[in-house]
């Protein structure tokens, strides 16, 4: 696969803590140069963003991040905000304790009035495989297929664990329909992130594709 086509599939990536705008512009004018499919960037930082990259790259957030137990008014409220702000797409977080309770209802519930809020933009919902069995897995292909979302995605990053090329299988078995799944946290290389994309991710979430094609240090998300 040619490393512009694999670039096209990239959500270029910078969630640190620390991230600063003078980082978040740099990731802005990379991702507008090798044509990414977005930034996935904090929320403070969408409207200045938005306004830099003035419509030539979509400027993706996270909502419920990276732990996914607020309460749905919350991150309702955190969605309507991006999008005011300019977001194009979002990435929520899951409230995994539901899923734990098996609270079935709730989470797919949550996942609609995001859906809601974003209108015709793009939700991808970020379950955080490493925290889960196998079984739970299988159930949210089954919840996200039947939430009305676009997306299913493997991890935040920001936990014990990222995305795995099984994870990316199983979900292709049991997914629905319609529905496109992003891979995300630990994409070391561009076999890693060929290999994904040749499993059916659509998405990868990244901080270190651009600086390998840069020919930097690809440490990070």
């Amino acid at each position: 696969m040619k490393e512009s086509e694999i670039l096209k599939h990239v959500d270029h990536t910078l969630l640190l803590q620390t991230a600063t705008w003078e980082e978040i512009r740099q990731i802005c004018d990379d991702a507008i140069q090798y044509q990414t499919a977005s930034v996935c960037i904090p929320p403070s930082y969408v409207k200045q963003a938005s306004d830099y990259v003035q419509g030539k790259m979509a400027v993706c957030t996270v909502i419920g991040f990276p732990n996914g137990y607020m309460t749905t008014r919350t991150k309702e409220f955190e969605t309507k905000d991006a999008i005011a702000n300019g977001a194009s797409e979002i990435d929520m977080v899951i409230n995994i304790g539901w899923l734990k309770d098996k609270k079935y209802d709730l989470i797919e519930e949550e996942i609609r009035v995001l859906k809601a809020a974003c209108g015709d933009r793009i939700l991808k919902v970020i379950i955080e495989t490493c925290l889960l069995t196998e079984e739970e897995k299988i159930k949210m292909c089954e919840i996200v297929t039947k939430s009305g979302a676009d997306y299913i995605k493997t991890s935040t990053g920001f936990s014990t664990a990222g995305a795995t090329f099984e994870d990316i299988a199983l979900f292709a078995e049991h997914i629905g329909d319609g529905i496109k799944m992003k891979a995300a946290g630990g994409i070391a290389s561009m076999d890693d992130a060929e290999k994904f994309l040749s499993l059916g991710a659509d998405r990868l979430g990244t901080s270190r594709i651009i600086k390998i094609v840069k020919k930097e240090h690809a440490s990070g998300y």
